[in-house]
């Protein structure tokens, strides 16, 4: 047998051979400050050829953190050896800072593989679709909860709330005439002075008046107007709602044994199916308004002769068709802000994501829809 035995100003460290198993012992005050004295008897224990290693660190008063990993490392570089190595007689005490170093050392996650461009796509594209599916079956479920609620309400006249009705037409019907009738102004002359641009090449300037009357009163008309109110009124109804449901305000509605849907959704949607067609109309003649503009001031057309072809180029059918999709429409807006202010969470943030998504996605649905409409128009030769 065999022992060597280094000792630091507050501490000790000996080791012991016999029989094939190296004992070390430890006493003492293990520091940081003196740490640096047994750095290298540590690293002998470790560089030693006997398969065994047992550290008693029973004499051991005191024992700080850098220590205790010094001697966790120590025995995990044996144990990664294939050697035997462990430790017996810490102080109770001192045992739960031994313990902590041991649970601190965890290894680190493996890294995960780096995917392809390729297959990076299929997923970004795979969880969208997902979450599209997942974001229309809401909307199906909650049409069918309007439907039922618009029933109920229509079983029994007195549940609906006249006033909140008409309290929701003038926010979005009247005080958003300003904006509509600008914009659709506008518009109206920007086709006029284009069209008559492409027209005048052919001398058929007159048939200007044909390509406003017509793309107005079947398409634009209705979906500028949807746009705008979808930007303006929709995003509000989400707004509004998702701040009731921060505040818990819903909650209380429910605590009360009211329905949400009827006391918050129902007079909202009413208020644009009825809005969005009076909008419509006056979208419509505001951009009529701003071709005759142009065609007065810009392709000398006077007003009398833009309105004698206007009546002759433009049929009820034309205007019919324009009217029937705005009620459509402002049930779509009103449904899609409504539901994404009841979905919103408990933060500012979620208030937010939900009003953005109420206007993406009531513009999404509306050109859709938009789109069908003419699709199906255009085949009954309407």
């Amino acid at each position: 047998m065999n022992s060597a035995r280094v000792a630091a100003d507050s501490g000790w460290l000996k080791m012991e051979r016999a029989d094939g198993v190296l004992r070390v012992a430890a006493g003492g005050e293990w520091t940081i400050g003196v740490l640096a004295a047994y750095e290298a008897e540590l690293q002998r224990v470790v560089d030693a050829r006997e398969r065994v290693v047992r550290f008693d660190l029973s004499a051991i008063d005191r024992l700080d953190s850098a220590s205790a990993w010094a001697f966790h490392r120590t025995l995990k570089a044996l144990r990664k050896a294939g050697r035997q190595a462990g430790y017996a007689g810490l102080k109770p005490q001192l045992q739960a800072l031994m313990k902590r170093v041991e649970e601190s050392d965890v290894e680190p996650a493996p890294a995960t593989p780096r995917r392809s461009s390729f297959v990076a796509m299929v997923e970004r594209v795979g969880r969208a679709s997902v979450l599209a599916k997942n974001e229309a079956n809401g909307l199906v479920a909650f049409l069918g909860l309007t439907v039922i609620v618009l029933c109920r309400v229509a079983l029994h006249p007195s549940r609906l709330r006249v006033k909140s009705c008409f309290n929701h037409l003038e926010h979005v019907g009247v005080n958003a005439l300003p904006i509509v009738g600008l914009l659709s102004f506008l518009v109206g002359v920007v086709i006029a002075y284009q069209g008559a641009d492409q027209l005048r090449k052919f001398g058929a300037d007159i048939f200007m008046v044909n390509l406003l009357g017509i793309s107005t009163l079947r398409e634009l008309g209705v979906l500028l107007t949807a746009i705008i109110i979808a930007g303006r009124s929709g995003s509000a109804f989400a707004a509004q709602i998702g701040t009731m449901q921060v505040n818990e305000e819903v909650d209380a509605i429910r605590a009360l044994g009211l329905d949400p849907v009827e006391l918050l959704v129902l007079p909202r949607l009413l208020a644009l199916i009825v809005a969005v067609p009076l909008l419509t109309v006056f979208a419509d003649f505001m951009s009529l308004l701003g071709g005759m503009f142009i065609g007065m001031t810009a392709l000398d057309i006077p007003a009398i002769q833009f309105i004698e072809r206007l009546n002759a180029v433009v049929t009820q059918g034309q205007f019919w068709v324009g009217m029937v999709k705005a009620p459509v429409f402002g049930f779509m807006i009103a449904m899609i802000g409504c539901r994404e202010g009841l979905m919103t969470g408990g933060s500012a943030e979620s208030v937010g994501l939900h009003t953005t998504k109420s206007v993406v996605i009531s513009i999404f649905l509306v050109i859709v829809a938009d789109a069908v409409f003419s699709v199906f128009f255009s085949y009954i030769k309407w």
